[in-house]
């Protein structure tokens, strides 16, 4: 088996999970801090992520409201998975994303992966803040 690579980020947030589930899943707030998409949390829906430069397609593979969110992520060349888990910490949540499935030949995804995720997070944060 080809071991491959993941890129993780954790945040601790200071929003309850159900707030932070509404921004991972309400395609208006996701066209916010990630890309336009078709998304809907129903497991087996396939959706497009799309922006200037292109599209990624995924499916979802996973739904547990409010605590974990998995879909595929990628291209004729990508194959991976993205899962988001949410738990409750004090006032807050703590938010993990793993995106799993790089193989070693590919760096240029990695490390797109690598710059980007943390940009999407930031982005996050800012929808978040802004969010009743």
């Amino acid at each position: 088996m080809t071991e491959t690579l993941s890129v993780v980020l954790e945040r601790q947030i200071p929003h309850p999970p159900e707030k932070i589930w509404r921004a991972l899943t309400q395609p208006h707030l996701i066209a916010e801090w990630l890309m336009e998409t078709d998304f809907a949390a129903s497991v087996g829906h396939r959706f497009d992520f799309r922006a200037e430069w292109g599209s990624v397609n995924c499916e979802v593979l996973e739904v547990e409201p409010h605590r974990s969110l998995s879909y595929t992520w990628g291209d004729s060349r990508l194959k991976s998975v993205v899962t988001w888990t949410l738990t409750p910490v004090g006032t807050g949540t703590t938010l993990r994303m793993e995106q799993a499935g790089f193989k070693p030949d590919q760096p240029r995804y990695f490390q797109g992966a690598q710059a980007g995720w943390p940009r999407f997070f930031d982005n996050l944060d800012r929808v978040l803040n802004d969010l009743a």
